[in-house]
C-alpha cells in the first residue's frame, strides 16, 4: 500500500474515527479507531504502519467535527454515509475458542515449544490446551517441540523431557503426534544459517553488543554489514571450529535499519556457546537463538498455525522477515494476553528448581508449587483444567484470576465421583453411654445427593462406645450433634477412663451444633498434607477405614476434598489436600 488510499479504505476510516468521536464525545482514539479498521478489514493488518497518520488524522478531524458542531451532526454524517455505524450491535459470549483463520480441516499443524528446564506449570498449560483443542477442533496435528538450544542461561534438565511429555499426554488426553528436540536438529539450522549467509540475507558482526546498540538507535549500518560472502563464510568456519570465543561474533539476519520497530533493525539470529549441552554435549559451538531456530522449523515441520504470547509479537515480525527472504509463507498466528494466577504469580521454573535444591519445596510434586504434577497430586482433574484455560480463551487483554475459578470447575468435575469420608484431626476420645437406644449400627450415605452408590456401615457396639472428636468440637457445656446419629452430652469431669458422655436423643432436635466424628472401630491413623500459612503441614488424625485405592478422591466431611496418596511408613494412611 502506498501513501495514498482508496475511496474505500478512506470511507472505512472516516467512518470509524466518526463512530469513535460519537461514542466518546468529541475525544475518540486512533488506537481504538484502529482497531475497528483491523476488526472489519483482516487484510490491512499487514499495513498499519503505514495506515496509522491516516488513522490519526481522519481521529483528529472528526473529533474537531464534534467541536465545531457537535455530535448532532456527526450522527447525521453517519445516518447519511454510514447507518450501520449507529447500529448498537451485542456482542454474542463465544462458547469454547474462535475459528482459526485460514484452517482446512485434516491440514492444521500446531505445535506447543517448551523450554526442558523443568516440568510443566500451570501456566505452561495454557500453551498444551489451546493447542491440542485448536487440533481437536480441526482433525489437526500437535507438535511437541523441546526448544533446547540454550545451554548457558535456561540449561535443559536431562529429566525434564520425560517429565513434560508425560504432563503433557495426561493434560491434553492425548499424546503429541510428534516430538521434536531442537538440539537434535542443529545440522538443519547450521545449513541453513550457512545459505543465509551464501544468499546474502545474513552476515558476521563481530561488534559488541553496545557498539551494535549504537548503530541500532542511529538507524545506521555496522561496518560488518558490507563484508564479501567469501569473508562472512570464512569467519562462519571460524565460529563453529571454536576459534572465535563467545561474545565474539554473531549471525545477524539483514533488515532495513531503518525500520521503525529497533528490535527488527539486523536482528541476531545465531551465536557462540562453549558450553557443555546435557543432551549433545560439547558437540557444538555456535547455537541458534530462539527467533531464528523456531522460524526455521515451524517451516520444516509445516506448521501452519501458531499461538502465542501477545510479548512475542517481536518474534513473528523478526520471523516474518526472514521468512520473506527464503520465499516461505509464514503460518497463521494468534495471540493471547498475560494470566496472573494470584496465587502463583511470583514463581517461575528457574526459580522453583533453586528452591527445590536449598530444600525449601520437597520436589516437584509438592503441593504449594503450580507445577502440573504439584496440581495432580492434589487431585485436580485435566478436564476441569482444559475448561478453565479454553473459558479464558484468547484475549489478548491481560488479566488476573483466583484459584478458587479453577477449583469451582474441579469442584464439580470430581464431585459426583468422591465418595464421603470422616477424618478427625486432633482427637479427642470419649465413653459414649448408648446402652438407653436400641440402633445396632449407624448407617451413612456414600454420596448424598448420589444414593444409587450404596451407603457406609459403622456397627455400634452395646452399652459403650469409644467414639473420636476434633478437639475443637470438644465441649461440656452445650449438647453436640454426632453427624447422621445422635445428639450427645459431654460430662464436665475427667475420668480416670478419659472423657464420657451420653446419647440424649437419637432425633434432631432445635439447633444443636453438628459435628463430624468417628466410632473408635472404624478409625484408622491417617495424615493430611495441606497448606497453612504458606507451610506444608502433616496434620495428623483419624480416618474412617476405607478400601478405596490410592489416587481416589474423596471428601471429608466438613474439610473438602483430598486425594488418597499411599501409606507412611508407621502405617498410617496419607492424604493430600485438594482445595477448600
Amino acid at each position: 500500500m502506498g501513501d495514498g488510499l482508496s475511496d474505500d479504505i478512506a470511507a472505512l476510516l472516516r467512518k470509524y474515527a466518526l463512530q469513535n468521536a460519537l461514542e466518546y464525545e468529541g475525544v475518540g482514539q486512533v488506537g481504538s479507531v484502529m482497531g475497528r479498521v483491523m476488526s472489519e478489514n483482516p487484510d490491512l493488518r499487514s499495513n498499519a504502519q503505514t495506515l496509522t497518520s491516516h488513522i490519526e488524522a481522519a481521529v483528529n478531524d472528526a473529533n474537531a467535527l464534534a467541536v465545531s458542531h457537535g455530535l448532532e451532526h456527526i450522527r447525521q454524517i453517519l445516518l447519511d454515509e454510514s447507518p450501520d455505524a449507529l447500529e448498537k450491535k451485542t456482542k454474542e459470549r463465544r462458547e469454547g475458542l474462535p475459528e482459526l483463520p485460514n484452517a482446512t480441516t485434516g491440514k492444521v499443524v500446531l505445535r506447543f515449544a517448551p523450554n526442558p528446564n523443568g516440568p510443566l506449570s500451570l501456566g505452561h498449560a495454557r500453551g498444551v490446551v489451546i493447542n491440542t483443542e485448536f487440533a481437536r477442533m480441526y482433525d489437526g496435528e500437535v507438535i511437541l517441540r523441546f526448544d533446547d538450544t540454550d545451554a548457558v542461561v535456561k540449561p535443559p534438565d536431562p529429566e525434564a523431557y520425560a517429565l513434560i511429555e508425560e504432563d503433557f499426554t495426561w493434560l491434553a488426553g492425548r499424546a503429541p503426534d510428534r516430538i521434536l528436540r531442537a538440539s537434535e536438529r542443529m545440522e538443519v539450522y547450521l545449513e541453513y544459517a550457512a545459505k543465509a549467509l551464501t544468499e546474502n540475507h545474513a552476515y558476521v558482526c563481530e561488534c559488541t553488543g553496545d557498539a551494535f546498540k549504537e548503530f541500532r538507535i542511529s538507524m545506521s549500518e555496522c561496518p560488518c554489514r558490507s563484508r564479501s560472502t567469501e569473508n562472512n563464510m570464512a569467519l562462519w568456519s571460524q565460529m563453529n571450529d571454536g576459534a572465535i570465543l563467545p561474545g565474539g561474533a554473531v549471525i545477524r539476519i539483514k533488515t532495513d535499519m531503518s525500520l521503525s520497530n529497533p528490535a527488527l533493525r539486523d536482528w541476531p539470529a545465531l551465536r557462540i556457546q562453549h558450553a557443555d549441552h546435557p543432551m549433545v554435549a560439547d558437540r557444538y559451538k555456535v547455537w541458534p537463538l530462539l527467533d531464528f531456530q523456531s522460524a526455521v522449523e515451524d517451516h520444516l515441520q509445516g506448521v501452519t498455525h501458531i499461538v502465542r504470547g501477545k510479548d512475542l509479537m517481536d518474534s513473528t515480525r523478526k520471523q516474518t522477515l526472514l521468512y520473506e527472504k527464503f520465499g516461505w509463507n509464514y503460518p497463521e498466528t494468534l495471540y493471547w494476553g498475560r494470566v496472573k494466577v494470584f496465587e502463583f504469580g511470583g514463581f517461575s521454573t528457574s526459580q522453583m528448581k533453586l528452591d527445590i535444591a536449598a530444600g525449601q519445596y520437597t520436589g516437584w510434586n509438592d503441593p504449594r508449587l503450580p507445577t502440573i504434577r504439584a496440581l495432580r497430586r492434589r487431585g485436580y482433574d485435566a478436564g476441569a483444567m482444559r475448561k478453565f484455560w479454553i473459558d479464558l480463551g484468547l484475549t489478548q487483554k491481560d488479566i488476573s484470576v483466583p484459584m478458587s475459578t479453577l477449583n469451582s470447575l474441579n469442584a464439580k468435575a470430581v464431585d459426583a465421583e468422591a465418595p464421603r469420608l470422616s477424618f478427625v484431626r486432633n482427637p479427642r476420645s470419649i465413653n459414649l453411654d448408648i446402652s438407653e437406644i436400641e440402633l445396632t449400627k449407624v448407617t451413612l450415605p456414600i454420596h448424598p445427593e448420589h444414593p444409587e452408590k450404596g451407603v457406609r456401615e459403622w456397627p455400634l457396639e452395646e452399652g459403650t462406645i469409644n467414639v473420636k472428636i476434633d478437639r475443637d468440637d470438644f465441649s461440656t457445656h452445650e449438647p453436640k450433634r454426632l453427624k447422621d446419629f445422635a445428639d450427645i452430652g459431654i460430662h464436665h469431669e475427667k475420668t480416670v477412663k478419659g472423657w464420657t458422655g451420653e446419647v440424649i436423643r437419637t432425633e434432631r432436635h432445635g439447633n444443636t451444633p453438628i459435628i463430624h466424628w468417628l466410632p473408635s472401630n472404624m478409625a484408622q491413623p491417617a495424615v493430611l498434607l495441606l497448606e497453612e500459612e504458606g507451610e506444608l503441614v502433616a496434620a495428623a488424625g483419624l480416618l474412617e477405614v476405607n478400601d478405596y485405592s490410592d489416587g481416589t478422591v474423596v471428601q471429608l466431611e466438613r474439610m473438602g476434598f483430598a486425594i488418597l496418596e499411599g501409606v507412611e511408613a508407621d502405617g498410617a494412611r496419607r492424604l493430600v489436600q485438594l482445595h477448600s
